[in-house]
Parts: C-alpha cells; structure tokens; sequence
C-alpha cells in the first residue's frame, strides 16, 4: 500500500541554553495511506514533535520528511505554507479558533483553502454543535471550543489529518463520539490518513497501526489486523 509519511533519520534538537535537547533522535517510520495511527509516549517521547515535522510545522535538524511523495525538508516556507494548506488538518490540544468569529464562520475558513471541502453545517452537526452556529467562541465550554476545532479540521477534508490529544478535553461519551468521526476519515470511499497522539492506550484497542515512542525514539510499531468497535473498548 502507498505510503503517505515516510521518514528517514530523523533528528530535531533544541538549544536550552548553553545546552541541546534532542528530542527525536534518528526517527524512521512509514505510514499507509487510508490508516487509523495511534502514537503512544510518556510525556518528553518525541509526540508532539513528530506530528510537528510530519505536518510542516516544524523542520528537522536532519534527516527527510516525506508527505505524499514529496520531501518537505526541501520547501520553503510559501511552499510549506501552500503544503499545509492543501493537504494537512490539525486538531490541536488549544483550540486555535478566533474569538472574533462566530462558531460557524470559524469552520467556514476553509473554504478559501482547500478544493473540496465539507460542507461546515455538515461538520458541525457531525460533532454535534449545529445549534450552536452562531455563537461566539467565548459562550462555550472549553470541551465545545474543541469541538469547533474538530469541526473545522473535518471540513477541511485533508489528505492528512493530525490529531494532539483530540478528545482531552471532553466527557467521555463525546469522545467516543469524536473517535467514530475521526475514524470514519480512513473508511475506504475517502481513503484519508489520521494520526492521533495521545497518552490514552485505549486508543490503541481501535488503531491499525500504533507507534510507540520513548526518549525520541521509536520504541515499537505494531500493526492491528483486527482493531476493536469503538462500542466494545470501555471507555
């Protein structure tokens, strides 16, 4: 099958100080197109740093990042941002939506971005905010601001969708809801790419693929050839 992300050797470092921190120390991974990936770590692994590199948001301090054929390490930063644009939705642990704009025109931004877009009504109903289209960021509850951001990660229709702790903010019975709308994003008649981080290991019942890190590096990656229903994981 198609590889959608490919790394090689990956390092990033950081300078603290007088000091260096590595925090990805000679990464290589491949993921499939159309999969359904869990990254599991301690907190200091290297997560959130590899959904950085992987989305164009950040660059390595060596090694290749490759996106759909395309080694990303190469662009600049028009061609990162035009990347980014066109094929890479974000969910972030903050939410990133503006204050400014009502809930339904934060979702409808996308629209001046991408090709094929969802309709923002569609999404916003999918992640069960439809009612709340017109009102403003500050009249909802952190877990319904993260819901906005889903909503308009989902709108965008990407090729690529990155996920930072996606349900972390709400109750557990929305999050298995949320989960079911991320993973019906690799069902085979839109054939997209999630990649969730997170420390919940539940996550990984329902994955096809789950890439552990430790320490920056990669600790294990196993292939799920039956990923449990979201309904049988006790969340």
């Amino acid at each position: 099958m198609e590889n959608i992300v490919s790394l090689k050797n990956v390092v990033k470092e950081y300078g603290i100080g007088e000091k260096t921190f590595r925090a990805l120390d000679g990464v290589s991974l491949d993921i499939s197109k159309g999969k359904f990936v869990c990254v599991l770590g301690p907190s200091g692994a290297g997560k959130s740093t590899l959904l950085n590199l992987i989305g164009g948001m950040d660059n390595p301090t060596s090694g290749s990042v490759v996106i759909g054929g395309s080694d990303i390490t190469r662009y600049n930063e028009d061609q990162l941002s035009h990347f980014r644009a066109e094929n890479i939705g974000f969910i972030f642990q903050f939410y990133n939506i503006l204050p400014s704009l009502t809930v339904l025109e934060n979702v409808e931004l996308v629209r001046d971005i991408v090709k094929d877009p969802v309709d923002p009504v569609r999404a916003l109903e999918a992640v069960g905010l439809a009612e709340h289209a017109n009102k403003f960021p500050a009249q909802l509850s952190g877990g319904e601001q993260q819901r906005v951001s889903i909503a308009r990660a989902i709108a965008k229709n990407p090729a690529l969708l990155l996920c930072d702790e996606p349900t972390g903010a709400l109750d557990s019975g929305t999050g298995v809801r949320i989960l079911k709308l991320l993973k019906e994003q690799c069902a085979a008649e839109k054939g997209n790419t999630v990649i969730i981080v997170t420390h919940n290991s539940l996550i990984a019942d329902i994955a096809d693929v789950v890439i552990r890190l430790k320490n920056g590096r990669i600790a294990g990656v196993e292939e799920n050839a039956h990923p449990m229903d979201i309904d049988q994981v006790a969340w």
